[in-house]
């Protein structure tokens, strides 16, 4: 494996000219990220059932020392606290979980049990959390389940800390904000191959953990490589100002749909004066749209809800905290906290909206914008995880889509072929690399990774452009305040270096694949159809499902499955009709399993063709989870 490079003199110029201005001596931070510590995991390692870790709380203990050339400062702050791990009291009866995952798990003592919120990624790691809590506070029992929002680090781990069954008995009730479940189960298999290919660049799952690879991800340091799992809510909660009262705890909820994700939550503890926030405000600037993909979310309902949650609940707060990083204590602070959270959405949103009524791009938006001084001295503004640069871009992309408006860029070429007619311009491929080299020695390494880029798409093979790329991309993290950006510019030298690492995780796990309704299945199977391929077929099937009780068809015709759920008046005749439970139809369609065995031990029943299906699946296409990112 060939070895990170020393960062050039042109980095820690740049670094050191970026950071002078910021305030390092204000270390308020790292006292209130280690107050309330009640006890560190010992051993640091969660290792799941096969005995490998899952976790590591170790694997960054090296920024417990001085930053190096190879890391920006700013960026290697924030990671040191994110790192801190443990048990830590938040406030009477409310306990977090930090350190053990991408998020915090919070603990609130109710008058019998416990009360989870957001538990985690994988099951191994809330189940070590949680045994955790009950070292230092004793066995109470899990009441209730609440997942703040729709995003898998804040439910995959609900097995580590409650069960189906206890669930099912009624021991344990799952809190969610309505719409949670067909938002996370979309998003985890639409799209999903695409999305965990991006997020192993986002996360930097192949990195070395050190100062010349992964130093954090800035909201959190990586994510677990656990078992995700998930449990389907007992009780949506739709209404902001309604109020649950769960063993004997009392909670108030503020809906907050379109901010963070598509389906979110805060709430307020009025018995405690303690004020969650679920992701809606922490110690970053948040995505806008996240660099693994995602909707792109809405900056100006999100400053709205945090000007509602201050004028709800500020000032009935003696403590804020949240589903990442530490939390703010003291009315006056936690509400200049969220004003300024509020501050920096909302001047993003309108100041980008401002400039692209006077004709202005996303990218010469995103170059020169500015945030107020007030923002800039504030820690908890810096984008650590989001970026001003591409949540700048992801406001045009809301509001104007991909094009700029210049019709030289409604017909570019594809980016092999563009790539080709930029290298024969440039005086063909080694001359590009040459030219790059002088770009790269000079510290304009945003333009030797234009250029290198084309040589690539236009000769993969070419290795003096591969080497000068990876040592180019290397630097452009090695300088990046973001950990997101840094991420992906390393895993970019990575696998130019050492070849593809695919996705390492996946976030289709069976509980989520579980979930998805019927719609949702053959949504899923729809995204799969080879369209060309399919342009003469014709094939009507219907559906029996019968543990839900329904009849659903599907008609593959130009290309396109078309499916519905089908009443007693049903037009036409299908080609065939299956008979079977949701788990098998999900076995057939997403698992892979054989319809004639399914047929033989009786689980299906057809009447027609059974070949039929196979005809059908024959015109779907296989995602490619390994799919190429730096090269074509």
């Amino acid at each position: 494996m060939e070895s990170p490079r020393e960062a050039t003199p042109a980095v820690t110029e740049s670094i050191s000219g970026a950071v002078s201005s910021l305030p390092f001596d204000d270390t308020r931070d790292f006292a209130a990220a280690d107050r309330g510590l009640v006890a560190k995991l010992d051993p640091p390692v969660i290792r799941g059932a096969d005995g490998d870790s899952v976790w590591n709380c170790d694997e960054f203990g090296f920024l417990t020392e001085d930053c190096p050339p190879t890391a920006n400062p700013s960026l290697w702050r924030q990671s040191a606290l994110v790192a801190k791990q443990g048990l830590y009291e938040v406030t009477d009866r409310i306990y977090q979980l930090r350190g053990l995952d991408l998020s915090n798990m919070t603990i609130v003592e109710g008058d019998t049990g416990v009360i989870v919120i957001d538990p985690l990624i994988s099951e191994e790691t809330a189940a070590a959390g949680l045994k955790l809590y009950r070292q230092e506070r004793g066995d109470r029992p899990v009441k209730a389940v609440i997942y703040t929002h729709s995003h898998i680090d804040h439910f995959g781990g609900v097995k580590g800390v409650t069960t189906q069954e206890a669930v099912d008995a009624g021991d344990c009730a799952i809190i969610a904000p309505a719409g949670m479940v067909e938002h996370a189960v979309a998003e985890n298999v639409y799209a999903g191959t695409a999305m965990g290919r991006r997020a192993a660049y986002m996360y930097g799952a192949a990195l070395p953990r050190g100062p010349r690879g992964a130093v954090g991800a800035g909201l959190g340091q990586s994510t677990s490589t656990g078992t995700p799992t998930l449990i389907v809510p007992t009780h949506d909660i739709s209404t902001t100002g309604h109020t649950e009262t769960v063993d004997g705890v009392t909670i108030e909820f503020q809906m907050t749909p379109g901010t963070e994700a598509p389906a979110e939550m805060n709430f307020y503890f009025p018995q405690m004066r303690a004020l969650c926030m679920a992701e809606n405000a922490t110690h970053t600037l948040h995505n806008l749209l996240t660099l693994r993909g995602a909707l792109v979310r809405d900056p100006h309902v999100w400053a709205k809800y945090l000007t509602e949650a201050i004028n709800r609940y500020a000032s009935r707060s003696d403590v804020l905290f949240a589903s990442h990083h530490w939390p703010t204590w003291g009315t006056a602070e936690l509400t200049e906290f969220l004003a300024q959270q509020r501050d920096l959405y909302g001047y993003l949103h309108d100041q980008t909206l401002r400039q692209l009524n006077q004709g202005r791009t996303g990218l010469e938006i995103a170059e020169d914008i500015q945030l107020p001084p007030a923002l800039q001295n504030a820690w908890h503004t810096h984008g650590y995880y989001g970026s001003v640069s591409h949540n700048v871009k992801a406001i045009y992309q809301r509001y104007m889509g991909w094009f700029d408006g210049n019709p030289a860029h409604l017909w570019e070429h594809p980016p092999v072929e563009s790539a080709k007619r930029h290298v024969e311009f440039m005086g063909g491929a080694d001359e590009a690399v040459r030219k790059a080299r002088g770009s790269f020695d000079a510290g304009d390494f945003r333009w030797a990774a234009t250029v290198l880029n084309y040589v690539i798409f236009a000769d993969p093979q070419h290795a003096a452009a591969r080497e000068l790329q990876a040592d180019t991309l290397e630097q452009l993290g090695y300088g990046a305040e973001n950990g997101t950006w840094r991420n992906f510019f390393l895993m970019g030298a990575y696998e130019l270096r050492n070849g593809p690492v695919g996705t390492p995780t996946t976030a289709a796990a069976p509980d989520i694949i579980a979930a998805l309704s019927v719609e949702q299945v053959f949504d899923a199977v729809a995204l799969r159809v080879d369209g060309p391929n399919s342009w003469d077929a014709n094939i009507t099937l219907d559906w029996v499902i019968t543990d839900e009780n329904l009849r659903h068809r599907s008609e593959l015709r130009n290309g396109l499955l078309v499916h519905f759920d089908l009443d007693d008046d049903a037009p036409g005749r299908a080609d065939a009709t299956f008979t079977l439970t949701k788990p098998v139809l999900l076995g057939l369609f997403l698992a892979g399993a054989d319809l004639g065995a399914a047929i033989d031990d009786g689980s299906v029943s057809v009447e027609g063709d059974p070949g039929l299906f196979a005809q059908m699946a024959g015109h779907l296409d296989s995602p490619d989870p390994d799919f190429a990112m730096v090269t074509p």
